[in-house]
């Protein structure tokens, strides 16, 4: 395994464990549950927006492997307290790299994710990209419900 391969296993592992914005899902605009069928990971993801759009409150709770735990660790490093629009570039990102079967994305895809770009090599495993993928859809969801559709234009 090289070094890179063995850092990016340390940040994932890091995320998992920390868990940044994981709380009780509470007074919150929109909120969406999502569940994983493949392997029982779920998610309930809820955010509130502030007068000038931006995602004022995100907070998540929900139980899977280290993979989805650590996906929406740090998706909440890459939108809570940011623009839609910071929003809509880190879920387009993150889309366009795990379905990249770990073929590759642009320097510009991996540099909008920080450290979420450490997912990459899962990329390659359908069922590690559901649960990469299982926050990020929760969030698409609740901005949804708020009149923002983070993977297109606004409603």
């Amino acid at each position: 395994m090289s070094s890179l391969d063995q850092l990016y296993q340390q940040v994932i592992l890091d995320h998992a464990r920390a868990k940044h914005g994981r709380g009780d899902v509470e007074e919150v605009a929109a909120s969406s549950h999502q569940v994983n069928p493949t392997c029982g990971d779920e998610v309930t993801l809820g955010v509130t927006l502030a007068n000038d759009g931006s995602i004022e409150k995100l907070v998540w709770d929900g139980d899977g492997c280290s993979i989805s735990q650590a996906s929406l660790s740090m998706l909440n490093d890459l939108v809570a307290n940011h623009s839609i629009e910071e929003a809509r570039i880190a879920y387009a990102s993150m889309e366009s790299m795990m379905h990249s079967r770990n073929r590759g994305v642009p320097d510009e895809v991996l540099d909008a994710l920080g450290d979420a770009a450490a997912l990459e090599s899962t990329s390659q495993f359908a069922n590690r990209v559901k649960c990469a993928l299982l926050g990020w859809y929760a969030l698409r969801d609740a901005l949804a419900q708020l009149g923002t559709d983070i993977a297109g234009g606004n409603k």
